[in-house]
C-alpha cells in the first residue's frame, strides 16, 4: 500500500440552483426529459462573482479546517479541475492568491486529466508524499460548465452542474492509503468530447474560429460503447476481479458522468447500493464530482475511516482512471 491519509475535505456549491425545467426550457425539451434521459432533477450554475478560484479557496478553507491545520501548514498545492479559469497563468497560483497566500512561495502547478483530475492528483500526490518532498499537499477541485453549454445538445446540456471540493492529504501512519491505482487513454476518441475554442487552434482572435467551437460537445452514445468495449479489460488491469464483482470493497465512488454511466457499471456485478450517486442533485460537475461525492458521503457518516473504497471514472480523451484506495 502507497500510504495517503485525508486528514480533512470541503465543498463549495454555487448559490444558484437550476431545476431540470429551466434547462428544458432553454434546450426547447417536453417537460420531464432531462430527468428521463439522464437522471438529473436539479444542479449549481454559478453567478457572478464565483470563479474558479474562489469556489476552489472556498472549498479549500473548509478542507483545511476540517484537518484541523493552517493555511501555512500547506507545502503544495495542485489544481485538480477539468475547466480553466483562464489560459495564463495555471490556476494553482490563482487559488493560492484566493487563499491569502499569495506572497507564501508555496508551489503550484495544475493537473489536468479532465473529469480524472482529481483521482490523477491523488495518485500523484502520494508519490511526491513517499520521497519526502512535500509533508502537507492541497488538492483542489474546481469547475464551471456551465459557461460552455451548447443548448442545441441537449444530452450534454442536461448533465453539466458546477461544484468545487477540496482535500488535504500527507503521508499518514500506514493504515490508510493507495492498494492500487491505473489510468488508460484512448486518444482515438479523443474529438467525441472536446470544447475546442480557446487554445492556439481555435484561438479567440482567428477568423476561422466559430461560435460552437467555444461551446461543450461531447457524443455520448458513442462514448457510451468505446466504456463498454474498453471497461472490462480496463477494470481487471486495475484489480483482477473487479468486472466481475467487487470482491471486499465497501463503496464504490464513481466520476457522475451520466445515468447511463453510473447505471452500466451494474454490468459488472456491482451491487446497487454499493455505488455512491449525486448525479440527480448536482449534476455531473467534471473534476469535483467524485469529491464532491466523497464529501457528502463523509458528512451523512457514509465513508468511514479504515473502509476500502473505489474511486473510478473516464474523462475526456478517452481516458479512464481507478484508485483503490483504504480511506
Amino acid at each position: 500500500m502507497l500510504p495517503l491519509k485525508i486528514l480533512g475535505m470541503g465543498r463549495y456549491l454555487p448559490k444558484r440552483i437550476v431545476p431540470s425545467s429551466e434547462v428544458e426550457t432553454m434546450c426547447g425539451l417536453s417537460a420531464g426529459w432531462i430527468e428521463r434521459w439522464s437522471g438529473v432533477k436539479e444542479r449549481r450554475w454559478v453567478s457572478e462573482g464565483e470563479t474558479n478560484s474562489f469556489m476552489g479557496a472556498e472549498a479549500a478553507k473548509e478542507a483545511i479546517a476540517q484537518a484541523g491545520l493552517k493555511l501555512t501548514n500547506i507545502d503544495l498545492i495542485i489544481n485538480a479541475s477539468g475547466t480553466p479559469e483562464q489560459a495564463i497563468p495555471d490556476g494553482g497560483p490563482l487559488i493560492q492568491q484566493q487563499l491569502g497566500l499569495g506572497t507564501s512561495g508555496v508551489p503550484c502547478f495544475t493537473i489536468h486529466a479532465t473529469c480524472l483530475s482529481f483521482l490523477m492528483a491523488l495518485d500523484t500526490s502520494a508519490s511526491l508524499l513517499a520521497t519526502g518532498r512535500y509533508r502537507t499537499i492541497l488538492i483542489v477541485s474546481s469547475d464551471v460548465g456551465s459557461v460552455a453549454l451548447n443548448f442545441n445538445e441537449p444530452e450534454s446540456a442536461s448533465l453539466i452542474g458546477d461544484a468545487a471540493a477540496a482535500a488535504v492529504v500527507t503521508l499518514g501512519d500506514g493504515h490508510s492509503g493507495i492498494l492500487a491505482s491505473r489510468f488508460e487513454t484512448y486518444g482515438g476518441a479523443a474529438h467525441l468530447t472536446e470544447l475546442r475554442g480557446g487554445g492556439s487552434r481555435c484561438h479567440p482572435q482567428s477568423p476561422l474560429t466559430q461560435p460552437e467551437d467555444n461551446l461543450f460537445h461531447m457524443d455520448g452514445s458513442k462514448i457510451l460503447r468505446l466504456v463498454h468495449l474498453y471497461g472490462k479489460p480496463f477494470l481487471e488491469r486495475l484489480q483482477p476481479g473487479l468486472s466481475t464483482g467487487l470482491g471486499d470493497i465497501q463503496l464504490v465512488i464513481p466520476h457522475q458522468a451520466s445515468l447511463a454511466g453510473v447505471r452500466s457499471l451494474r454490468h459488472f456485478g456491482w451491487p446497487s447500493d454499493l455505488i455512491s450517486v449525486t448525479l440527480t442533485h448536482l449534476g455531473n460537475c467534471i473534476s469535483a464530482s467524485i469529491p464532491a461525492t466523497m464529501y457528502e458521503l463523509i458528512q451523512q457518516g457514509q465513508l468511514q475511516p479504515g473502509q476500502k473504497i473505489l474511486l473510478v471514472g473516464t474523462g475526456a480523451g478517452l481516458s479512464f482512471g481507478g484508485v483503490v484506495l483504504v480511506y
